[in-house]
């Protein structure tokens, strides 16, 4: 089935500043899909979907019903939630109607849910839980430059480094209040143990593109265990460092991948590798969400998966989500 022939995708949260990416990248990657800028706020929804262009429409949403507040005989091909909905409405609502959903927003410490509701209803509709680094971007990038450059791998520590006035939007700053307040501990593994670190423990120094040490903080994100479950390395963390921007400067976004273990002939190896995207965050993780929803639909790389609970590496080649980052613009080079 083509694009323009399906349901609208649904962004729930889509007028904010990674919904609005996330609408953005869809439609540069599916000129005809339509889709629905979900919001309570009917009339930034609106702006935001003349903005987008093609057939996109506006709606507005109520996460605290059950029906969404969407009218009765709406129909969706997905359903991407890109702000945290602490009723599972959406997920409840997706589940109600077999459509596809993606969970954006949920760090590690807060999936249970989620997965409950998956373990009740397995057969009703493919979940995915991307609640990784910049929208899985993280951990696809440092499965691809792994396969292609370790027999074996040891270790994998992934970096954001972002501008420090960089807040993202209302969602992302809600989402950082909620870590801060409801767990400052961050999940990382070393050598071989899980570990729930805070303080000096979930500090490291981060080098950025330029050379320059930055202070890295560990978060809760699901990269570490993504990346464990696919590659066993023994030590894993992800962290977010800040650097300040001068006047005039432009904004960007550093990926930083180091990895460590035995290369191709089996010797020591360690390599670290930058992506680095010219705009504020939430642009490289809307990437990430685009091309998961991109996936989901079966737009790209296969038919539409069935039902059943996902990360963003089950679901999307690694070597495919490398291609088409670079063709949106995001630099990578070897360090």
């Amino acid at each position: 089935m083509s694009a323009s022939m399906k349901n609208p995708v649904l962004l729930l949260g889509g007028s904010g500043v990674v919904g609005s990416r996330v609408a953005r990248t869809l439609r540069r990657l599916q000129p005809e899909l339509p889709i629905v800028i979900a919001a309570r706020n009917a009339e930034k929804a609106a702006a935001v979907a003349a903005k987008i262009g093609g057939p996109t429409t506006a709606a507005t949403v109520d996460l605290s019903r059950e029906d969404l507040g969407l009218d009765a005989g709406a129909a969706f091909s997905a359903i991407v939630a890109l702000l945290k909905d602490p009723w599972l409405s959406s997920l409840k609502y997706a589940q109600a109607q077999q459509t596809p959903y993606v969970s954006f927003a949920s760090f590690a410490f807060e999936i249970g849910p989620e997965i409950a509701h998956y373990v009740q209803r397995p057969q009703s509709a493919p979940i995915v839980v991307l609640g990784h680094v910049f929208g899985g971007v993280g951990t696809l990038a440092a499965l691809h430059l792994a396969s292609e450059n370790f027999k074996k791998v040891e270790s994998v520590a992934l970096a954001g480094v972002v501008d420090a006035d960089d807040q993202g939007g209302p969602a992302s700053q809600a989402d950082f209040e909620r870590l801060t307040q409801e767990c400052p501990s961050a999940l990382i593994r070393r050598d071989g143990l899980w570990r729930w670190v805070e303080g000096q423990d979930a500090v490291r120094e981060v080098v950025d593109v330029t050379g320059a040490p930055r202070r890295g903080q560990a978060l809760p994100l699901l990269d570490v265990v993504s990346l464990a479950a696919a590659l066993d390395a023994n030590s894993l963390r992800v962290d977010l460092a800040g650097r300040e921007r001068t006047g005039g400067q432009d904004p960007s976004t550093e990926l930083i991948v180091e990895i460590a273990g035995e290369g191709p002939d089996g010797a020591p190896a360690r390599r670290r590798y930058e992506l680095v995207d010219a705009d504020v965050y939430a642009n490289l993780s809307a990437h990430g969400a685009a091309l998961a929803t991109e996936r989901l639909l079966g737009l790209a790389g296969g038919q539409a998966p069935a039902p059943g609970l996902y990360h963003p590496e089950s679901l999307l080649e690694p070597g495919y989500v490398m291609r088409r980052l670079q063709e949106l613009g995001v630099s990578v080079r070897r360090a």
